[in-house]
């Protein structure tokens, strides 16, 4: 089978699937990842035949791809901030809404001239949020929080692949003894689990079946749950004037808003997406 062949044989294939454009978003990642050439290298070279060994990962490849699995996680890999992360079932993929939150960060850390803050991610799955913060600026003291093990050793090898300074604790943000440990922060960041129980109706089977719940969703009757922890949480390790800032569901984008304020955080803004949904929110104590 040629270079090109296992390409459209594999976009065909996943057509039941996903969209056009998907599909050969995916087919494109899986060959790239095989026969390491660039799209324009195997235009070129598109009669060059899959040697047994890439025909052997590529039948395993196109196996766990129909059977719904994410390609990140078929190929272990994920882009986030123009970095490659290591990543499995143990965490979520990154998402491109998720630089934006690292954008804003970066951008008010420079603004408050906090270039050498102290700052946690709570919930750090993969590592990618602080891990890209980290190479954006190179004299704050990062920190990852986590409530699981098998996703700390995923930010771990992450931030040795990427060299990066990151420290990583395990602990609940549920459980406020397990939170004694921790000192003092300039800024708090956190995408925490949103999605209510109830929303999982009608999710793409790639997420469901794959992706860690535990990362995920939140019971129906207390979907802020996470939010409320951290923002005390911050009341108490947050210095003067520190800052907060979170990923959100957009539909209780005024919800989390309210209890912010209701705390004692005061200059409350959000930020929609590119796609114009209130994602993200920042808040000052």
């Amino acid at each position: 089978m040629t270079v090109q062949e296992a390409y459209t044989t594999l976009m065909y294939r996943l057509f039941d699937l996903y969209d056009d454009r998907e599909s050969a978003n995916i087919a494109n990642m899986v060959i790239e990842n095989i026969t390491d050439l660039q799209k324009i290298d195997r235009i070129l070279n598109k009669k060059m035949l899959l040697n047994p060994g890439q025909m052997q990962q590529f039948a395993a490849f196109s196996d766990a791809l129909l059977l719904h699995k994410p390609v990140q996680y078929v190929l272990n890999e994920a882009w986030f901030a123009a970095m490659k992360f290591y990543v499995n079932e143990n965490v979520l993929i990154p998402r491109p809404e998720t630089e934006e939150l690292v954008n804003w960060v970066v951008k008010e850390t420079i603004a408050c001239n906090l270039q050498t803050a102290s700052i946690l991610d709570i919930g750090t799955g993969s590592g990618c949020i602080p891990i890209a913060l980290k190479s954006k600026l190179t004299g704050a003291d990062i920190h990852g929080l986590d409530v699981s093990g098998a996703a700390l050793d995923v930010a771990k090898i992450n931030a040795a692949k990427l060299q990066a300074s990151v420290k990583f604790y395990q602990a609940d943000i549920l459980n406020e003894p397990s939170l004694r440990q921790f000192s003092s922060f300039d800024i708090i960041v956190s995408n925490p689990p949103y999605i209510k129980q109830s929303e999982n109706v009608g999710m793409r089977q790639n997420v469901l079946l794959y992706e860690p719940h535990l990362a995920l969703f939140v019971p129906d009757d207390d979907a802020l749950m996470f939010y409320k922890a951290i923002a005390v949480f911050g009341l108490n390790h947050l210095t003067t004037n520190g800052l907060l800032f979170f990923e959100i569901n957009e539909v209780h984008a005024k919800e989390v808003a309210q209890m912010l304020s209701a705390n004692g955080y005061k200059e409350i803004e959000t930020r929609v997406d590119l796609q114009g949904k209130e994602r993200m929110i920042k808040a000052k104590l």
